[in-house]
């Protein structure tokens, strides 16, 4: 798993669905390395990996329309197999000679597949005559496949719901098996990569550890390394392995720009200091970043403000050790998607991340960002490979622009003192209760809204707690966490007794999608 060569491996070329990381994540739990590269980049991407097998995603468009988005055609010259999943599917049917049509009815959700004869996809799993429930998403149809296939599943909406080509090991398939609503899904995506792929699905952390350091070494050379460290579980990973591959050659900054949990600071730096002994910058840059937030409400202007920010400390930090010649950072696969569009292009993203999107070039520095493939339970895992101590590595996503993010409306030092108190009981209390491992990120938000509240004979005119706790595998689809009544009544009587500023508490119930994790 070289940048040049990742022959072990498989393409997976995303159309625009809102689940293509879910097949990655299939792929992986398979044992098999994967990339998701955007159609307008597939070529490259294929000509760069010489993958094993490609997967083609969903995607919003109809393959009817002029302009529709098309698999690059050297794809079904290249004799390796290919997966079309809906979309997928449709375009592979279309560019080969089929036929593709607006449906009369289409198929949304829970549906159910007749298996009419064996396909490789279903070794081990479905035998003709049996029914099957899977997830479907789709309007248009096959109505003709392309010469070579046959149809081996139908559905009430799709009847070539399953066809292959067993002389070119060309598959479709009209549902989802990425997504959990399939049952079967994740096994019918791992036949494709093993058995049709031919791979031995044995990619594992502790190969990934190795070759990224062989990738670091390659890529700094005998060149100086800075890298941010924000006190989350991803920029310890980035910068534990990036000194493992380089050493002295790498001095970390950690930026304390006054926006991070109640006692944050003080264990990052003893961890890296004491435990690790890596070379470590201790910024505080609180006045700094909370002066430039002064008067700032927008979500977006917050995170850009802070992304731009920490550059800047960077730079600074760069010049007083002598200069550095690359930045590394913890990126991560979510943080790229959300960022960046299937297009590639500069259409509509979720959220900009600080540490996405490259630098300014007076900086003349490359950036390092050895975990961008991954997602956050790799990290960990990662992590764990590494040796980092487990309580480390196990605690709650937090983001890079930290409490700034957990404040909607204007940041200042008040709100987030008050934060951090709240923010610290309910995670003592979940942690109290045995709670913490079960969920996969909890945290408290200070609401821009005040309300009457009665303590004691007098009247209170104080602020709104919010709180937040999700489970989730990725960090990419998250539901709420359901706690009993009395652990949220007891948590919240906490609040408001001991956090002078909040007067009344309220629980998030939103799932993502349609919400997102954070509130900004």
């Amino acid at each position: 798993m070289t940048p040049e060569h990742t022959p072990d491996s498989i393409l997976i070329v995303d159309f625009g669905s809102q689940v293509t990381q879910l097949i990655a994540r299939r792929v992986r739990e398979a044992g098999v390395y994967s990339e998701i590269a955007p159609y307008t980049k597939a070529a490259e991407a294929f000509a760069r990996m010489k993958p094993k097998g490609i997967i083609m995603g969903g995607g919003p468009r109809s393959v009817t329309d002029d302009d529709a988005p098309q698999a690059p055609a050297e794809f079904y010259e290249a004799g390796v197999p290919i997966l079309g999943i809906c979309y997928g599917q449709q375009v592979m049917a279309q560019q080969l000679g089929g036929e593709v049509q607006h449906g009369d009815m289409g198929e949304f959700g829970r549906a159910f597949l007749d298996i009419d004869q064996d396909c490789p996809l279903f070794d081990g799993l479905w035998q003709p005559g049996e029914r099957h429930q899977v997830w479907m998403s789709h309007g248009d149809k096959v109505t003709r496949l392309a010469p070579g296939f046959r149809a081996v599943a139908s559905s009430e909406g799709a009847p070539q719901a399953v066809a292959f080509d067993p002389e070119r090991r060309f598959f479709g398939v009209q549902f989802h098996p990425e997504v959990v609503h399939t049952p079967d899904g994740g096994r019918l995506i791992a036949n494709f990569a093993r058995h049709v792929c031919g791979l031995a699905g044995d990619w594992t952390m502790a190969e990934f550890r190795e070759t990224k350091i062989a990738e670091i070494r390659a890529q700094v050379g005998s060149g100086r390394v800075i890298c941010g460290l924000s006190g989350g579980v991803d920029s310890a990973v980035a910068a534990v392995l990036i000194h493992e591959a380089i050493g002295d050659q790498l001095t970390c900054v950690f930026v304390d720009h006054g926006l991070l949990r109640s006692g944050e600071a003080e264990q990052v730096v003893s961890l890296f200091r004491g435990h690790y002994n890596i070379p470590l910058v201790h910024v505080d840059a609180e006045e700094q970043f909370l002066s430039g937030l002064a008067g700032v409400t927008d979500p977006e202007a917050k995170r850009k403000f802070i992304g731009k920010t920490f550059i800047e400390v960077f730079e600074a930090e760069a010049k007083k050790i002598g200069g550095a010649d690359f930045l590394a950072q913890g990126t991560l696969y979510p943080d790229v998607i959300e960022s960046v569009s299937h297009t590639g292009g500069p259409s509509v993203t979720i959220k900009s991340h600080h540490n996405v999107g490259g630098l300014p070039e007076r900086m003349n520095m490359q950036l390092v960002e050895p975990l961008r493939e991954l997602f956050k339970d790799e990290v960990r895992d990662l992590g764990r490979e590494l040796g980092l101590p487990d309580a480390f590595v196990s605690r709650h996503p937090f983001p890079g622009p930290g409490l700034a993010i957990r404040i909607p409306g204007e940041v200042t030092k008040e709100r987030c003192d008050i934060l951090r108190r709240a923010d610290a009981i309910y995670l003592e209390e979940i942690r109290r209760h045995g709670l913490y491992d079960a969920i996969w990120q909890a945290f408290a938000v200070l609401l821009p809204v005040k309300t009457v509240g009665v303590m004691g004979d007098g009247r209170t005119y104080d602020s709104v707690c919010g709180l937040r706790a999700v489970t989730s595998t990725d960090g990419m689809t998250a539901d709420v966490y359901h706690f009993p009544g009395e652990f949220l009544a007891n948590v919240a009587t906490r609040i408001v007794n001991e956090v002078r500023g909040i007067n009344r508490v309220v629980y998030d119930y939103t799932s993502k999608p349609p919400g997102t994790i954070e509130w900004e």
